[in-house]
C-alpha cells in the first residue's frame, strides 16, 4: 500500500487528459472522482467563461483556490482533476504540496500534441491572453507553468499514451 492519502490529483496543461484520465481511474479504483472546474461551475452557478468575463482571471482564480480547497476537505478515496491553470497560483502550489493532495500526477504532453488536440476539440475553453486562440497562446503559458507542474508533482506521466497506459502507469506509482 501506498504511503500516500489515498487521493490522487492530475495537474497538467489543458487538453492534456485530466478529465478524462480521473473518469478512467476512478473507475479503475472504484473511487469517487470531482473536477475542479465542474465544482467551480456549481458553485459559482455560472459557466467558466462567464466567470472570466465577470470577474477576469484574477477572480477566476479565487473561485479555483476555493474549490481546490472545498475538493481537498472531502474524503478519500478520491481523484481529484484540477484544472490546467491550477497552479499559477502559489496558494494552489503550496495545497498541492501538502499531504492532503496526496499522490499529485503530472499529466506531460508536448506542445504540439497539446496544440493539435485543442484545435480538434476546444470546448468552451476561454482564451487567457484575451484575443488568441488556445492552441495558439500555449507555448509562452506552458512554459511558464511547467516548472510549477514538475514542482508539485509526485510522478510525472506521459499523456500522449493510449488512455489505457496513462492509468496503469499512474496506478503502478500509486501502490509503488
Amino acid at each position: 500500500m501506498s504511503s500516500h492519502m489515498q487521493r490522487i490529483t492530475l495537474v497538467g496543461y489543458r487538453a492534456s487528459g485530466k478529465t478524462t484520465i480521473a473518469r478512467a481511474l476512478a473507475q479503475r479504483l472504484r473511487w469517487p472522482w470531482v473536477d475542479v472546474d465542474e465544482m467551480i461551475v456549481r458553485v459559482a452557478g455560472a459557466p467558466i467563461p462567464d466567470l472570466f468575463a465577470q470577474y477576469g482571471e484574477g477572480g477566476f482564480r479565487d473561485w479555483e483556490s476555493r474549490c481546490l480547497g472545498l475538493a481537498f476537505a472531502e474524503n478519500p478515496p478520491q481523484i481529484i482533476a484540477t484544472g490546467g491553470g491550477i497552479v499559477e497560483r502559489s496558494q494552489n502550489r503550496s495545497m498541492l504540496s501538502k499531504p492532503e493532495a496526496g499522490m499529485v500526477c503530472y499529466l506531460e504532453a508536448p506542445v504540439q500534441v497539446l496544440q493539435q488536440r485543442l484545435r480538434q476539440h476546444c470546448g468552451d475553453r476561454p482564451s487567457l491572453s484575451g484575443n488568441q486562440h488556445p492552441a495558439d497562446e500555449l507555448p509562452p503559458i506552458l512554459a511558464r507553468r511547467d516548472p510549477w507542474y514538475r514542482a508539485v508533482a509526485d510522478c510525472m506521466v506521459d499523456a500522449t499514451q493510449p488512455q489505457e497506459a496513462v492509468v496503469e502507469e499512474i496506478i503502478r506509482s500509486f501502490y509503488d
